[in-house]
């Protein structure tokens, strides 16, 4: 059966043993391997392999089974079939209904662990029991789960696609111009502004591709294609070092095809 993960707005859930449990412990997600397939453990073997956890959060669900996302703070002995993989690896090694479901877990995680205090006062927070919120228990400030807007483009000439490697690429990996929109700032802009900064080159005709959340930690991808316009290449050296044209037959090496940027590359470079 396919799987399928839908978002669930119900803060009063509760957790039963036969609920999936996506469990964090400094950052890698826990695993259960059978036949060589990578699945995501029940509440009832976290409490086998004697895991201690603080809140449950209730991220939604996947053919009609609950998840909840948690995190451990306590070190814990994995028996045979249980593994702990970064959320990279387990992106790569499974399919997207799981990745999109861990990735929420983790953002909801992260925004629990980064605001246990105010901002506002200082006071300390507690979780809201009406919304997937967090009060200020002084000055009854509410924070919400934060979403980091970026862009991400696909700039073409011609049958030629631009592709940059940056300075915290591994393996020599090229991908997409990309950023982080700034305050004030509208869609086009930021994509007019980061590919100017990042590459020099002026580009035009920008369209919206598609989005996608991106959980690390807290981003919404903002797909986009464009044209080239004007100007040559010339990077800064030091976030982006190379930047090229390249044809579909001598393509580098690319992200891993769970990201946006490939499904993007993918789109234009083999659209025929």
């Amino acid at each position: 059966m396919e799987q399928y993960f839908k978002i669930v707005s119900d803060v009063t859930k509760k957790s039963t043993e036969n609920d999936f449990m996506f469990a964090f412990f400094n950052g890698n997600i826990l695993v259960k391997i059978e036949e060589n397939s990578i699945k995501i453990p029940l509440l009832k073997e976290l409490k086998q392999l004697n895991i201690k956890y603080d809140e449950q959060f209730f991220i939604g669900e996947i053919n009609e089974i609950s998840c909840f996302a948690t995190e451990t703070y306590s070190e814990f002995k994995l028996t045979e079939g249980f593994e702990l993989m970064t959320l990279r690896d387990f992106a790569a090694a499974t399919n997207e209904c799981l990745f999109s479901a861990a990735g929420r877990a983790n953002q909801i995680l992260h925004w629990n662990r980064t605001n246990m205090f105010c901002g506002k006062c200082g006071a300390k927070t507690v979780i809201k029991e009406d919304e997937m919120a967090k009060a200020c228990t002084k000055c009854n400030h509410v924070i919400y789960p934060v979403i980091c807007p970026a862009i991400i483009v696909a700039v073409m000439k011609e049958d030629k696609i631009l592709l940059a490697h940056n300075s915290n690429f591994k393996n020599n990996m090229y991908s997409l111009i990309a950023g982080f929109v700034e305050a004030g700032e509208d869609l086009e802009s930021a994509v007019k502004r980061e590919v100017l900064e990042e590459v020099g080159i002026h580009i035009k005709n920008i369209r919206y591709h598609n989005s996608s959340p991106w959980p690390f930690p807290n981003s919404l991808m903002l797909g986009f294609i464009a044209e080239y316009e004007s100007g040559e290449i010339k990077v800064d050296g030091k976030e982006i070092l190379y930047a090229d044209w390249f044809e579909k037959d001598s393509l580098p090496n690319l992200p891993e095809k769970f990201s946006l940027a490939r499904k993007i590359i993918d789109g234009v470079i083999y659209k025929d």
